[in-house]
């Protein structure tokens, strides 16, 4: 078949890649001028899928509102937040327990699939994309600690290998940790680990255009027409306004699929057709700067990836660079820097290595995730024959496009899945028993 793919992020490559393994003539459609551009480009590079979890959870809601006071909250509000609350409303009646049991599981188990995927792909092609085992979650105190016990448990009851460690185990397993920052324990995951996504998406790009894969960048893709929804017309995207040039024409093809992988750009896209996406950019920031010392691996920096999981901020290393990311924003906007959420990210970072990035050289980013209020993505056939949903992985992207773009390809060739994807399909979106 011809299948459009309509965004290049590290899910839309993964589709696309998927799909042409499958046979399919692949098109992808981006609005940037080259892949992973946004979302993708700098997130914290964590593939962790023990951590994967809902934001929608029991005691959540509380734990946002006890923390909005303080200097370095985890989760902030900007000036649009009103704009939010149709979410928020959502978001709040998906946090009972039954329903974010049973879309943890489903989100866990696809991040395993998931997992599994990168790597047979990896091993395959024999891709280095700055890659490192090991994830470690540090405790500062001891009420953060007790916090943390019932989450060691539900990582247990699914199989996933997590270590309870003592603060010189925990320095064992990373050196460079600072002496003078205070820590009581931490939970090592063996299993899981970091790597750099916008390197790997890159190198899939180059896997897949030999495959007979092709790329359209630089173009924006119509609202689809309820009359002919597999007709697609697109324009060049808006040039800025230092280089105007007359708007040409759009064009337009007809294809026997299109898979929406657009994140938050996708709600318009499917609007006419009668899709109601709930999709909200929680936006999240990250610096990248280089390690001083890359040679003092064990004594400068980060050997894997690191969580403080009291400020909800990751360290990563990826290559001779180390990133910092963490918070998240509801309400604000993609070209306005909380200067709060920053200052957060250089404090964990100081704490935990301090002098081991040239802050000087640090490149900031902002990026909008695209969740949807109950967590899972949405993975599958929409209610309108031909359109495809790849969409809602919020801050799980990385961890989950690999196992996403293998189901959706699956359910593309009406193959049953490898994971349950009850609840990953697009009815619990309109189905208020799903939501809560």
């Amino acid at each position: 078949m011809r299948i459009a793919v309509i965004g290049a992020g590290i899910v839309g490559i993964t589709t696309a890649w998927e799909l042409a393994e499958d046979g399919h003539e692949v098109t992808v459609f981006e609005r940037r001028s080259s892949i992973a551009e946004e979302t993708s480009f700098a997130n914290a590079g964590v593939i962790a899928p023990g951590y994967v979890t809902p934001w929608a959870a029991p005691g959540m809601p509380a734990k946002v509102l006890g923390g909005m006071l303080s200097a370095h909250a985890a989760v902030r509000f900007g000036r649009g937040v009103w704009r939010c609350l149709p979410w928020i409303r959502r978001y709040l009646a998906a946090c009972s327990r039954p329903v974010h049991e049973a879309n943890r599981r489903a989100m866990q188990a696809l991040a395993r699939y998931s997992r599994e995927r990168l790597d047979a792909i990896a091993a395959r092609h024999r891709l280095d994309y700055e890659q490192a085992p090991g994830y470690l979650v540090l405790l500062r105190d001891e009420r953060d600690l007790e916090r943390a016990q019932g989450g060691v448990r539900l990582l247990q009851d699914v199989g996933t290998t997590v270590h309870v460690l003592d603060a010189a185990a925990c320095r064992a397993v990373e050196p460079g940790l600072s002496a003078g920052t205070p820590l009581r324990a931490g939970l090592h995951l063996p299993n899981d680990g970091v790597g750099n996504c916008r390197l790997f998406a890159h190198q899939l790009r180059a896997l897949a255009q030999p495959a007979g894969v092709s790329f359209r960048f630089g173009v924006e893709v119509l609202p689809l027409d309820t009359t002919e929804p597999l007709r697609l017309r697109w324009c060049v995207a808006e040039r800025p306004a230092a280089s105007p040039a007359a708007p040409a024409e759009p064009q337009e093809g007809r294809f026997d699929g299109v898979v929406l992988c657009a994140g938050v750009a996708a709600a318009p896209l499917a609007h006419a057709l009668g899709l109601r996406l709930p999709l909200l950019p929680v936006y999240g920031y990250s610096a990248t700067m280089p390690l001083r010392d890359p040679a003092a691996t064990a004594g400068l920096g980060p050997r894997s990836g690191l969580m403080d999981e009291r400020y909800k901020v990751a360290i990563t290393r990826l290559g001779q660079q180390v990133r910092v990311a963490g918070s998240a924003e509801l309400g604000g906007q993609a070209d306005r820097m909380a200067e709060p959420a920053q200052a957060t990210l250089y404090k964990v970072l100081q704490d935990w290595f301090p002098g081991a990035g040239d802050v000087s050289r640090a490149r900031l980013w902002k990026g909008g995730r695209p969740m949807l209020p109950d967590g899972p993505p949405v993975v599958g056939p929409s209610p309108v024959p031909g359109v495809w949903l790849n969409l809602g992985h919020g801050s799980s992207g990385w961890a989950l496009s690999c196992g996403s773009a293998r189901l959706l390809a699956d359910r593309v060739a009406g193959r049953a899945p490898a994971v349950d994807d009850t609840r990953l399909g697009y009815a619990r979106l309109t189905d208020p028993g799903h939501l809560g």
